[in-house]
């Protein structure tokens, strides 16, 4: 309850700082960045004893003037060629990451098949499939990271979190089923699953759970 009511604060009062200034990716990661921080110092405070609004005000101030960023935010949100070039670029570096992780994919699933039919053990062609679990991360994180029409970027370091989950989750397929091969029995496979599985998944729910909004709808 403290945390969702913190959080709100910190956004009240981050977008109240910005009003007025128009709608950009990097006014969006300053945001981001700004709510961490405030975030962050609102907590230190408190454990030194201070209550809740207290502590609040202090980490405010402890920011000090914000007031360049601001014109910086509303001079850039004027300059609509200088967004259109940072979007451009991030876009085509998000499209290489797409295509470069859909061809690791493919290129795991192809020569685990090609193996597969040269009569090689299973585990044989199970091993190319660690391209699947890197090619599947480098998907995520690059669709994460992609700035749409209707949708702002996701934070890098976020979003590298993202696709470590999923990584550990396709992983953790990966260790099952060389495990499986190697040792037969098949609670051995699932205990060797369970373990980067439950990481996987503990880590991606954490980030669904506390996920912030990017709709541009707001701006």
């Amino acid at each position: 309850m403290y945390q969702n009511s913190l959080d709100d604060k910190i956004s009240a009062y981050i977008d109240s700082l910005f009003s007025g200034v128009g709608g950009s990716q990097q006014l969006f990661d300053l945001k981001e960045e700004l709510a961490v921080n405030l975030k962050e110092k609102t907590m230190d405070y408190q454990t030194q004893g201070m209550d809740s609004e207290q502590a609040f005000k202090e980490a405010v101030i402890s920011m000090g003037d914000l007031g360049g960023l601001v014109d910086d935010m509303r001079k850039l949100g004027q300059d609509t060629a200088r967004q259109s070039l940072y979007s451009t670029m991030a876009a085509r570096i998000s499209s290489a990451g797409i295509v470069g992780g859909v061809l690791l994919t493919l290129f795991g699933i192809f020569v685990s098949a090609i193996i597969y039919f040269q009569d090689y053990s299973p585990m044989e062609a199970i091993g190319p499939g660690i391209f699947i679990v890197a090619g599947g991360a480098l998907t995520a994180y690059s669709i994460l990271t992609r700035e749409t029409s209707k949708r702002y970027a996701m934070n890098k370091i976020r979003a590298a979190f993202y696709a470590l989950s999923i990584g550990l989750i396709l992983f953790s397929l990966f260790v099952s089923l060389i495990t499986y091969f190697a040792e037969g029995e098949m609670y051995v496979a699932i205990a060797s699953l369970m373990v980067f599985f439950l990481g996987g998944i503990g880590l991606f729910l954490f980030l669904i759970l506390t996920e912030t909004d990017r709709s541009k709808i707001k701006e």
